[in-house]
């Protein structure tokens, strides 16, 4: 028997705590992402696609994969982009170094600005891992306790690559990653992103950021539905002595800056929106999700890139990290297979697929 997508959400979805989810509102379809290193970005992207792809709205795409990056984001690095006609996109979420004055000229006047952190210490482990290889300062040591010992014995600030290395959230956001964390400059830049981002998701609360996602957006619980993309099996997580946890936060003391300031604002936008309304649509985001991984996926679950049988359905390796994908159940209908497929596929085939939507041959 076939399995089939109808609307995955339950009748209990609609009333929440006794209260009927009314919309007084229009959803927001101009949006740019900035999409920081190691963060759970990649799954946010993946909503911001498949609300997109699904709307038929346009794409910002990179001429490869990203922006440029590390460079600053510039206007021309925008396929099709063109001065002369001054185009406007709807959505603009690939790796960039975020420079505002040039997004601008590719995002219109009203565009919804937001990103997500991550707790610099896990995201200095998972930075570790994943560029071992690519990154020249990492390749330098055995480990991440050999390097946190004494970094600037291996870390140049000049160094290309070395944002992988230091302060890799505050580089992201267009800032220099090497300054000094005096009060006046952290105060100035955390001004400036507040100034300019509506909403600063935090990953270690995922589903609270996606509940206030979709409140921000006026969109569904449908759209914010999804499966962890890009996560690496746990067997290459490495646990982290005191030691090593006092010297990342130390190395990234920006990062760490901007993750506490960011953080306590979360929480301040989730008390406006209620506690137990946020634990009431938490609960219900969740239960959507359990239910779409019964349906979509062949064991509910990601497994290892080696377990993959489908090979467009593998995501990038790099490094040590292994990152794990999905198998889907073989008994969907064609149009659950189709909701499904673009759940769990991952970025760069994403990107490609967009592309290939956007500028046939």
């Amino acid at each position: 028997m076939r399995m089939k997508y109808e609307k995955v959400l339950k009748p209990w979805i609609f009333q929440v705590n006794n209260r009927m989810l009314e919309k007084t509102c229009q959803p927001k379809t101009h949006l740019m992402f900035l999409k920081t290193h190691k963060t759970a970005s990649s799954t946010v992207l993946n909503i911001l696609y498949r609300f997109g792809d699904a709307r038929n709205l346009t794409f910002a795409l990179p001429y490869q994969y990203y922006f440029g990056y590390p460079y600053l984001f510039k206007a021309t690095m925008v396929k099709s982009y063109s001065p002369e006609k001054a185009q406007k996109f709807h959505i603009l979420c690939h790796h960039m170094r975020f420079y505002k004055p040039q997004v601008e000229k590719v995002m219109p006047n009203g565009t919804f600005y937001v990103s997500i952190l991550r707790n610099p210490v896990t995201l200095m482990e998972s930075s570790f891992t994943y560029y071992k290889g690519s990154c020249s300062v990492f390749r330098k040591v055995n480990s991440l306790t050999q390097f946190l010992a004494d970094p600037w014995k291996y870390y140049s600030p000049d160094g290309h690559d070395n944002q992988y290395a230091r302060n890799t959230m505050w580089f992201d956001f267009g800032f220099d990653n090497n300054a000094n964390d005096t009060e006046e400059y952290v105060d100035f830049v955390i001004n400036e992103i507040e100034n300019t981002f509506h909403l600063i998701l935090i990953s270690e609360y995922f589903d609270e950021s996606m509940v206030l996602l979709k409140d921000a957006l006026c969109w569904e619980f449908d759209d914010v539905v999804s499966f962890k993309l890009n996560v690496r099996n746990k067997v290459t997580v490495r646990s982290l002595s005191e030691v090593d946890v006092k010297r990342i936060k130390a190395w990234n003391s920006l990062d760490w800056r901007l993750y506490l300031h960011f953080n306590q604002t979360f929480w301040q936008k989730v008390e406006q929106y209620g506690r137990k309304r946020m634990a009431d649509d938490v609960l219900v985001l969740q239960r959507a999700g359990k239910e779409l991984g019964d349906l979509c996926l062949n064991g509910s679950r990601p497994v290892d890139t080696s377990q993959i049988q489908d090979k467009k359905l593998k995501p990038y390796q790099q490094g040590n990290a292994r990152i794990m994908g999905y198998n889907l159940n073989t008994n969907l209908d064609e149009s659950t297979w189709e909701k499904c497929i673009r759940m769990v596929t991952p970025e760069l085939q994403y990107k490609d697929r967009l592309d290939a939507k956007l500028f046939p041959p």
